[in-house]
């Protein structure tokens, strides 16, 4: 008998950081999956989920992870999404989803779908939800509550695929995620505001904070206000995941990046001529959308329930 609120007889996560542990432990403490399968490279994380006890089995054979898994779920960053999707879907079985949480959809996607044999459902994803934290500790249950997760499923006909898109849809709500499909360029376009530029901005001005000669590095620390501080966090995010998205997602990230600095330009001028009216206007518009953000509840505040992360 399938027990109330089982989605996913048996799920596969492939990379165990932050996005991929914090999937399994929601997914267990909902009691969506049954079997629960830990795909990693690095032999340190496969030692420590072993620790946690998340997974019935870890591996760091793709192919052996993968066998017989009704959801796969591809953890890692951007740049391997193609190298583990040629290896996992070839292994995975017909009727099967192979989705993925890159924060770039496009070219993820593309090599998705190249690499599926008939029969297994691509459906390319996105949860918009993370902290600055990273490795198998840092995920946590809650993380996707009130978040929205984008899924960038293809367009046609197919009557199991539509179904497949609605059991992962459905996957995602009951571990409190809000769903929305979207075009995958348009998801980069959109991700390149939102996400990409502001990661880019909080990289920047921390080095340039740091590089100023006649700022030392504990002045830095010591006076760091509220503004820096929100900079420091972001600059905090995993290095390699950042990498990664800024090189599959260039052509959006530079466009966006391109229209900043034209802004950055006026605000420029503004200050230099005393134009209190147009810094005025700026400040108060941008006040009101933030306003927006907080009222719709997606505030990016680190959660009091991440103490218990290492908890499952």
């Amino acid at each position: 008998m399938t027990p109330p609120g089982l989605i996913y007889p048996k799920m596969t996560v492939i990379g165990f950081g932050l996005i991929g542990g914090s999937i399994v432990r929601a997914a267990r403490e909902h009691k969506l999956v049954g079997e629960v399968v830990v795909v990693d490279a690095s032999p340190a994380h496969r030692a420590r989920v072993e620790e946690l006890g998340l997974a019935d089995t870890v591996t760091a054979d793709v192919a052996e992870g993968v066998a017989g898994a009704d959801l796969v779920v591809i953890a890692t960053p951007v740049l391997a999404t193609a190298d583990v999707a040629a290896i996992a879907a070839a292994a995975m079985k017909p009727g099967a989803t192979l989705t993925d949480v890159g924060s770039v959809k496009a070219g993820p996607a593309e090599a998705m779908y190249a690499a599926a044999p008939a029969g297994v459902h691509v459906i390319p994803g996105h949860p918009i939800a993370g902290t600055e934290h990273s490795g198998p500790d840092a995920g946590f249950a809650e993380l996707f509550e009130n978040r929205w997760t984008i899924l960038t499923p293809k367009i046609n006909d197919d009557e199991a695929y539509a179904l497949a898109v609605a059991r992962l849809s459905s996957f995602w709500r009951a571990i409190g995620a809000n769903v929305e499909l979207m075009d995958e360029k348009h998801h980069d376009l959109v991700l390149a505001v939102t996400s990409h530029l502001p990661h880019l901005i909080a990289y920047t001005i921390v080095g340039s904070a740091a590089d100023l000669e006649n700022v030392t590095e504990s002045e830095v620390m010591k006076y760091s206000a509220g503004g820096f501080r929100d900079f420091t966090r972001i600059a905090a995010s995993d290095p390699t995941m950042w990498r990664d998205i800024f090189v599959a997602n260039k052509d959006a990230v530079l466009e966006m990046l391109g229209r900043f600095t034209e802004d950055l330009q006026a605000m420029s001028r503004a200050i230099r001529w005393g134009d209190a009216d147009t810094l005025h206007d700026h400040f108060t518009r941008t006040r009101a959308i933030r306003r927006g953000i907080v009222a719709a509840g997606q505030e990016s505040a680190e959660p009091n329930f991440g103490r218990d992360r290492g908890k499952h």
